[in-house]
């Protein structure tokens, strides 16, 4: 008798090696899609679009309004004095924790903390110290430096209320900017700084030539989110001083809410939209790393 034939397995049904990993990131895709896609079109439909189709009355009427200029001038002027200093601020606190001092360790979870700190709550705190009656004005009386508190939140002098909220924005979004430099300056080896030392280097040659450049990914990295982030600001300058010291996003909340007109609010909201990647753009381009393979 012949041996009994072997019983054939089941055939295994196995997917293209290829389409494995986009279906692992099909659900991603899709929720990413539906949370940031789908109102963004939403949002430019509602822009360009009126009851009789498409139309350019939204932007008319947003480019007509004061305020909107008013919002532009404040969200630029508050990028270009409070991004320097916070990337001043945070490369000299990175520094100084490179070099390892005593209790290092504890100086930069002290730093670290606004972190944690909401941008409603950081605005609400520093309220509480440039209200009238607040803390800083109590000190100054105390000291006997003024003999009445000074108003710094007042509509009538826009230049202390711009001063109070770039003071809070920089204690709130500094130590953003220092984790991302201190990450960056833990890859750097220390090998380079120790033989431009012996080679004769000051500090600051050695941070210009050395250091800088090593860092470039990491100041990229911090420049693209922080210069969003400043466009985007918005709950500590509503809680310092409202509508007086208006910007951009809070235009956008202005139109939406107490104006009810979402048509306007999408199109402010797209002009942030464009001002943020046009910045991103612009870091990309400048400081991009060169090709090795292409000589430079």
């Amino acid at each position: 008798m012949s041996a009994p034939a072997q019983a054939q397995s089941p055939r295994q049904f196995k997917l293209p090696r290829l389409s494995l990993p986009y279906l692992l990131l099909l659900p991603s895709a899709v929720f990413m899609t539906l949370l940031f896609g789908w109102p963004m079109i939403s949002g430019v439909l509602q822009a360009f679009l009126g009851p009789d189709g498409f139309t350019l009355a939204s932007w008319r009427r947003m480019f007509a309004e004061p305020r909107f200029w008013e919002a532009v001038r404040n969200t630029a002027l508050l990028i270009v004095v409070v991004i320097p200093v916070q990337f001043a601020l945070a490369l000299g606190m990175a520094l100084a924790l490179r070099a390892r001092p005593r209790f290092g360790g504890f100086y930069f979870y002290i730093w670290a903390i606004p972190l944690a700190v909401s941008d409603l709550a950081a605005g609400l705190v520093w309220l509480a110290i440039f209200t009238d009656l607040g803390y800083l004005n109590s000190a100054l009386v105390g000291l006997g430096v003024v003999q009445q508190g000074v108003q710094w939140l007042s509509y009538l002098s826009p230049t202390t209320m711009f001063l109070a909220v770039a003071v809070a924005e920089i204690w709130r979004a500094t130590s953003l900017v220092l984790v991302i430099l201190v990450a960056g300056m833990q890859v750097i080896p220390t090998e380079y700084d120790e033989a431009a030392q012996v080679l004769g280097a000051t500090f600051w040659q050695r941070l210009r030539h050395v250091t800088l450049p090593l860092l470039k990914p990491s100041l990229q990295v911090a420049l693209i989110l922080r210069t969003i982030l400043a466009i985007q600001a918005f709950a500590v300058a509503q809680a310092l001083t409202g509508r007086n010291f208006p910007l951009l996003v809070g235009e956008t909340y202005e139109w939406f809410v107490n104006l009810q007109n979402p048509a306007v609010a999408s199109a402010v909201a797209l002009v942030v939209l464009g001002i943020s990647m046009f910045t991103s753009v612009v870091y990309l381009r400048t400081l991009r790393q060169p090709d090795p393979r292409r000589g430079g």
